[in-house]
């Protein structure tokens, strides 16, 4: 049976070289980045390893498509020519993919993260994933992927909650203005002295911050160990609660009250 697959020895040979040729540039390629990765790159941050890797598989696979289009026998430039307006279009999109490059390398050579890290870009929080060429992954904490363009996350505050091993927490509170502030300030240092997952040192703080509308607010801090974030917010929620309800104080509670007054022409209708 005859498929028409015919084809003249020099075709098969040229075919045969082609292969060849994608296997063994592919070999190259993945062999150089691996090569770099285990030899260069070991005092190197993990995202600073990522980056190079796929430095040099990007630029060896560009590489090796235009050695395949010259064996092909492809014009290139009379396909671009004849591609203008996709050109454009292409020219524009890689405008945008450069600067995401250029502020990935910036944002590497930086160092202000590194993956695993918990960060607030924006309005956005979660760990981060993975760091691109053109834009972190962060996965957040209902356990959503989030893609975060490079230039975005250069040109936007970022603030990297698990940099440092230890972590201040701020707990803001109100009490009625009859409380005995100096006995306030007590309970909560004895709070955290009795709390094992707070540290000694730095100290406990306790600032009377400000007169409110409805009673005065207090700002406690205390400082942990990162990882235990979660345990000591709510220990010492629980603690506080406990502790205020046992000694009779008081956290005030916004009221509304609403007066409602019947107009005068209702009124009169009503009465007649």
């Amino acid at each position: 049976m005859d498929f028409g697959l015919n084809m003249s020895p020099e075709v098969v040979e040229k075919i045969v070289r082609i292969i060849l040729t994608i296997a063994i540039g592919l070999s190259i390629i993945y062999g150089l980045a691996y090569a770099v990765r285990a030899t260069f790159t070991r005092k190197m941050t993990k995202q600073s390893r990522i980056v190079v890797n796929r430095g040099i598989i990007y630029t060896g696979l560009i590489v090796l498509t235009f050695i395949v289009f010259r064996m092909l026998e492809v014009d290139i430039t009379a396909l671009f020519g004849a591609a203008g307006v996709l050109g454009i279009v292409i020219g524009v999109a890689s405008q945008t993919s450069l600067g995401n490059i250029v502020s990935g390398l910036f944002l590497v050579s930086e160092k202000s993260f590194e993956i695993g890290d918990v960060v607030r870009i924006g309005d956005k929080t979660g760990r981060v994933y993975s760091i691109d060429l053109l834009s972190i992954k962060i996965k957040t904490f209902d356990n959503l992927l989030l893609r975060i363009p490079n230039q975005t996350v250069i040109s936007t505050e970022l603030i990297n909650v698990t940099r440092f091993p230890i972590r201040r927490m701020d707990i803001k509170m109100t009490v009625t203005y009859q409380t005995d502030l100096q006995k306030v300030k007590s309970l909560l240092e004895e709070i955290a002295a009795n709390n094992p997952l707070v540290l000694d040192e730095p100290e406990t703080i306790v600032i009377m911050s400000a007169f409110g509308p409805n009673g005065v607010e207090i700002t406690f801090a205390v400082w942990h160990e990162r990882d235990n974030f979660l345990k000591v917010r709510n220990s010492v929620f629980l603690s506080v609660m406990d502790a205020f309800r046992r000694e009779g104080i008081e956290i005030p509670v916004l009221k509304v009250s609403l007066h409602h007054e019947i107009p005068h022409t209702f009124e009169n209708v009503v009465n007649r």
